[in-house]
């Protein structure tokens, strides 16, 4: 009979994920520009259904507490503002939401290594975050936006204050009713605490493949055996399905090599790499009952001026890797 039991509950669970929408989405990058219909054309017309907006907030160091936002001297797409205009046209395109605020610490530096060196700083930190996410997701709730994220690769924070994300979710399900996520690093989603208190497991995505330097379809395939089996574990311990929060890979040489990478510095162009590992990610994945989809890195409001056939970085426009998109974000079950 506990087999029984078991088995009925995998099958409810693959058949009631098979059911979900798959997510093809957009990571929709906020600008200082309001946008309009015409900006959300291209989206549509890569059979895109889901679009990430992505309020930030600014943090000084990796060390300080105090989280600011919302403020005039954003551009207007990172304000509540801007994400309600935008998130405006996007829905009268047809085109659903996943609130995704992030923290931004000047210079640059990596938002898993927020830590603060005392007490004090920590419940600071822990207020200022929580004004923060809980403003954004109140906005949420209001635009009825379909998947509400709680942050996004902050390991260090999540590890020496666990408790008070477990407290942050409860204070957020007070507010917002939809879909919850929380976007972990590649490598950290495996000691990210509190997956049961989710929709899904939230994943960005960068996971290192292979070192060719133009990596071929086969051999990103293959760099998938080692990551795949253990990405589907976490979905069957915790019966919650994969989420990538945000996917992609640079028009560059070694793209899979450490596809994180978001240097500036001017390497080689290789389109053939981004479509070869780009396709070798969706046939992986996109077909499998446990996988809900995901956001692409990233998609420019002004179309025409983005990416190209000279541009090196993760944008999928204007690129041959565009069709790749087109060609399997068909919305077909």
């Amino acid at each position: 009979m506990k087999l029984f039991s078991v088995v009925l509950f995998v099958v409810l669970f693959q058949s009631c994920t098979s059911q979900i929408e798959k997510i093809n989405g957009v990571s929709f990058v906020a600008s200082g520009d309001s946008i309009a219909d015409i900006h959300v054309k291209p989206v549509k017309h890569i059979n895109a259904n889901y679009a990430s907006l992505m309020p930030f907030a600014l943090l000084k160091a990796i060390d300080s507490s105090n989280i600011y936002y919302n403020s005039k001297r954003q551009w207007f797409g990172e304000t509540d503002e801007g994400l309600k205009q935008y998130a405006h046209h996007l829905r009268n395109n047809g085109i659903k939401i996943m609130v995704k605020p992030q923290v931004w610490v000047w210079n640059g530096e990596f938002t898993g290594t927020i830590k603060m060196t005392n007490e004090k700083d920590w419940q600071n930190l822990e207020a200022s975050y929580s004004r923060f996410i809980l403003d954004y997701a109140k906005v949420s709730h209001d635009l009825k936006a379909e998947v509400f994220c709680i942050g996004t690769e902050l390991e260090q924070f999540i590890k020496h204050r666990p408790d008070y994300w477990t407290q942050l979710i409860v204070e957020i399900k007070k507010v917002y009713k939809g879909k919850l996520t929380y976007a972990s690093n590649w490598d950290e989603y495996k000691r990210t605490p509190f997956w049961a208190d989710l929709d899904f497991i939230g994943i960005d995505a960068y996971f290192p493949l292979n070192e060719d330097k133009t990596p071929s379809f086969e051999s990103s395939m293959k760099g998938w055996e080692k990551h795949k089996p253990t990405i589907k574990s976490y979905s069957d311990k915790y019966k919650k399905p994969i989420l990538f929060t945000e996917f992609g890979y640079r028009s560059v040489d070694y793209s899979a090599k450490k596809p994180w990478e978001t240097s500036h510095q001017e390497i080689g162009v290789n389109m053939e790499a981004q479509v070869n590992t780009t396709k070798a990610l969706f046939e992986t994945f996109w077909k499998e009952p446990w996988f809900s989809g995901g956001f692409v890195w990233k998609w420019f409001h002004n179309y025409e001026n983005s990416g190209g056939l000279e541009n090196n970085r993760f944008t999928p426009q204007n690129k041959p890797v565009e069709a790749v998109f087109k060609h399997y974000y068909t919305n077909e079950e």
